[in-house]
């Protein structure tokens, strides 16, 4: 038997991971220096590094008193590990800063530049910064910049253990650091860009609580068709990117979007969409924008003849995806993963997200139902998909079953489309269906 936490379970009564954090400081300064040193003497060892700025960027002032905001950043880094005030927090931050170096470190050798304008020569003690900084930093490593990367890093950390003034002060200082990039001549605008999508990807590959990975249950019925399709369909705009150029590269974005979803209908399931309580996180929401816009048009170009949803029983009804609209009076029952949803919209709301095309673990069947008995307790419920076809269709079939209110899934089936004629469950989720019936 377990025994019940106490107050001593807590994280502040055990205290903040101190010597975890100098452990990780210990490894993580070395490995930083040795790492991004090494990689600007290979830069410099080359004939030839080229460099990538546009004509506007010559425009961009310099302002050699940003070198005091630019330097700062070395002392948050270190602080920001003792900051947390748990193990689980300092390591998710610890292992987001280990990546963002290898994967900048990675692209510094693969993809050598340097920064293309001439310098003022700087006098005093800025110029003294100057002259401390060249000392380590050549012009070199500069897509993407690292130091874009740890500022959005260590910024998530601070403004969440900040309050008040301390707050707003962080926010001007570190918006400062990030200006400082360029009115230091340290970087083009382009290293910006990687330096915040390295960012991104690390919060996204190393995320908060209770956004994890989990491995899915292996790929059944349409899954594996669609994890190759979705593959190739990312590979396809990435390659694409890489022989246009130019604005083309654009298109990567894309194609990360297509290969993350082969991935969850390959390996990850919908721990890929990061969704938790209706909410997606926002690295997610970021990488997968592209996906999740054709997502929505699709929901809305293939329902737009038929009514957005239908009542099946009293009680229960069918449908697509709602907007922002209000459903007064209705709870909702949400199965996708693939949308962010506004539960503080809804009086009685509950997510159980599900793939597309796909049939869920008999867990995650399970899970729906229990919740829209929960739900259909409390208020007139929609139990809604993207299209209000398929998912929301296999889990209040299932529902009728538990119920009583159909003898079979067949009738469950017709009891589906004479509200919803538009219903449709593959070979999987009918499989799924007739084994509820029968069990």
């Amino acid at each position: 038997m377990t025994a019940p936490a106490t107050a001593l379970d807590s994280p502040a009564a055990q205290g903040r991971p101190w010597r975890r954090a100098c452990v990780w400081l210990a490894f993580l300064g070395p490995f930083f220096f040795l790492s991004y040193g090494l990689a600007n003497w290979w830069s410099a060892s080359l004939p030839h590094v080229g460099s990538l700025a546009f004509e506007w960027e010559r425009h961009i002032p310099f302002w050699d008193w940003t070198i005091l905001p630019y330097m700062s950043i070395d002392a948050f880094y270190a602080v920001s590990l003792f900051l947390c005030a748990t193990k689980a927090e300092l390591d998710t931050h610890a292992r987001r800063l280990l990546m963002a170096t290898c994967v900048s470190v990675v692209c510094f050798f693969l993809f050598p530049l340097r920064f293309s304008f001439d310098r003022p020569d700087t006098a005093g003690f800025n110029g003294a910064l100057f002259t401390a900084l060249a000392g380590f930093d050549k012009p070199f490593n500069q897509a993407p910049s690292l130091h874009i990367s740890l500022l959005v890093l260590l910024w998530l950390v601070y403004a969440r253990h900040l309050r008040g003034v301390g707050r707003w002060l962080l926010h001007v200082w570190f918006f400062l650091i990030g200006v400082s990039v360029l009115t230091t001549f340290q970087h083009h605008a382009i290293d910006v860009v990687g330096g915040l999508l390295v960012a991104v990807a690390c919060v996204y590959v190393f995320p908060d609580a209770p956004h994890g990975w989990r491995l899915a249950e292996p790929p059944s019925g349409r899954g594996k068709p669609l994890a190759l399709l979705y593959g190739a369909g990312g590979a396809a705009c990435w390659v694409a990117a890489a022989l246009l150029g130019g604005w083309a590269w654009l298109l990567t974005w894309p194609g990360t979007a297509l290969l993350l979803v082969a991935l969850a209908y390959s390996y990850f399931g919908v721990s890929v969409f990061q969704k938790h309580g209706g909410r997606t996180s926002w690295a997610a929401r970021t990488l997968l924008l592209p996906y999740q816009i054709a997502a929505w048009t699709s929901s809305r170009w293939f329902t737009r003849a038929i009514p957005a949803r239908a009542e099946v029983v009293p009680g229960v009804w069918i449908g697509r995806v709602p907007g922002r609209e209000a459903l007064a009076g209705m709870a909702v029952l949400d199965l996708t993963a693939e949308f962010h949803a506004a539960p503080q919209r809804r009086t009685h709301y509950e997510s159980v997200p599900m793939l597309d095309l796909r049939a869920p673990s008999p867990a995650q069947l399970n899970a729906a139902i229990d919740a829209l008995d929960r739900l259909h307790a409390q208020a007139p419920v929609l139990v809604h998909c993207a299209l209000g076809y398929s998912r929301s269709a296999l889990v209040i079939a299932a529902w009728l079953l538990r119920q009583g209110l159909a003898a079979d899934a067949g009738e469950a089936l017709a009891m589906l489309r004479r509200a919803r004629p538009q219903v449709v469950l593959n070979q999987a989720q009918l499989a799924l269906l007739d084994t509820r019936a029968h069990g």
